[in-house]
């Protein structure tokens, strides 16, 4: 993106991007994606044999997925399966870590920068 005024977001589009936050926001809903970021779809059950959690808390935090828009559910017989509709949303923490690597390689330590 163009530095400048083009950068400032919208009302909406801040509350969209906090929304997504939001919902990475907890371990489990951020190893669910993680899991679909390696797989094509998953059911729920894979889910919930991954965490041991019941069925109902699973299928809290997938709706918490849902509605910011980072996964689209199918059902299938008595089976609802889960894929990501935003596979570059990983990306973003790619983007952070790279970045967080390059500046911790440049830095020096704390105690040398003191005047």
């Amino acid at each position: 993106m163009k530095k400048g005024k083009s950068n400032i977001s919208s009302p909406k589009r801040l509350a969209n991007r906090v929304k997504i936050c939001k919902a990475l926001g907890h371990p489990i809903r951020l190893g669910i994606v993680e899991m679909l970021a390696d797989e094509d779809e998953l059911c729920v059950c894979v889910f919930q044999e991954k965490y041991k959690v019941d069925y109902a808390a699973i299928s809290r935090h997938l709706l918490v997925l849902k509605n910011a828009g980072l996964v689209i559910d199918e059902k299938r017989g008595k089976n609802v399966f889960y894929r990501l509709a935003r596979p570059c949303v990983l990306d973003m923490f790619l983007c952070i870590e790279s970045q967080q690597c390059r500046q911790c390689s440049n830095r020096t330590d704390p105690e040398d920068r003191r005047g």
